[in-house]
């Protein structure tokens, strides 16, 4: 699903995706609370949203996106990426943050990546993530919760994979967060497979 309150880029999108086997555009919306309404009966796997529009705006819709459809990945494709912009939709739960100077073939990579559990960062996005001050590297076992978090896995299954439970994962992952200086599973995926850390 398209989510953007311009219809010229909304057609331009569309456009970048009527020729790919492998993803259909179900649904187009102009504001969040349309694409809220539309997530319930277009269920899409993956939904590119705009940050700045009238009425509910990016981050708003993608909290409430979160909560509602948890199973719906949302990669943010803005003109912005300000500290604070990037701050405020990673802490939202975004799969990804891409600039609208994204190339079509990025556009389909992230789309695909993200539809897969995987996460998809602008390299701007990137490297202002990689510049912020390096705390203590995560612990092995804080490592491999990261790695099943890599793999798409979601807090429960997690927990059942390790055999510890989900408020242990939580705190694992407060504690990646924190050490990674990041505020989202998409970031904390990205920063960690940029240091090498898995």
């Amino acid at each position: 699903m398209i989510v953007d309150d311009h219809p010229v880029v909304r057609d331009g999108l569309r456009g970048m995706f009527d020729h790919v086997a492998d993803i259909e555009v179900v649904a187009e919306a102009s504001d969040g609370f349309e694409a809220l309404a539309l997530a319930r009966s277009a269920r899409p796997h993956v939904v590119l949203m705009d940050l700045r529009m009238p009425g509910l705006d990016g981050v708003g819709a993608i909290q409430r996106l979160r909560e509602s459809h948890p199973e719906i990945k949302v990669v943010v494709l803005t003109t912005y990426d300000t500290d604070a912009d990037v701050a405020r939709a990673m802490a939202a739960g975004v799969a990804g943050y891409l600039l609208k100077d994204a190339p079509r073939e990025e556009l389909h990579r992230a789309v695909r990546t993200a539809a897969a559990g995987g996460a998809v960062l602008a390299p701007s996005v990137a490297s202002a993530l990689m510049s912020r001050p390096a705390a203590p590297d995560p612990s092995p076992r804080e490592l491999e919760v990261l790695r099943l978090v890599a793999r798409g896995s979601a807090n429960k299954e997690i927990a059942r994979t390790l055999l510890i439970s989900e408020t242990t994962v939580k705190t694992h992952l407060k504690h990646v967060f924190a050490k990674l200086g990041v505020e989202s599973r998409a970031a904390a995926v990205v920063v960690a497979m940029e240091r090498g850390l898995i």
